[in-house]
């Protein structure tokens, strides 16, 4: 096993709302992917040829934005700060502050448009 994870999922209600928001503050771009079910269905860049960790957000019935629960770390690139600062003004709010957490980097917690915890990782 190379990763614990292999994929993960965001909940989204406003799929669309969702997907700037991410957009805005990862710099990065959302893919629309069909699915078999109703809803929608997103893909963050990701180079699945280097064996990386990839994820979406996702629309559907089953799913349910929630602060409780399992808690993602997206990618903060070089500087977490960078992507933070972007948060609140796109619509998230900040409820754990950029936090140093020794030699494995820094760590943030925010709450995006949808009402799911998600948090940052950098090594600066």
């Amino acid at each position: 096993m190379t990763n614990a994870i292999n994929w993960f999922e965001i909940p989204v209600d406003n799929y669309e709302r969702a997907k700037k928001f991410y957009e805005t503050i990862l710099g990065a771009t959302i893919t629309d992917h069909p699915m078999p079910m109703p809803g929608n269905y997103g893909v963050f860049s990701y180079n699945a040829e280097s064996n990386c960790v990839g994820g979406a957000i996702i629309k559907a019935e089953d799913y349910k934005p929630s602060m409780e629960g399992s808690l993602v770390y997206l990618n903060g690139s070089d500087d977490l700060s960078v992507a933070l600062a972007k948060v609140e003004p796109a619509g998230g709010k900040i409820v754990m502050p950029k936090t140093d957490i020794d030699e494995n980097g820094f760590i943030a917690h925010f709450i995006d448009t949808e009402g799911n915890k998600v948090a940052l990782h950098s090594m600066e």
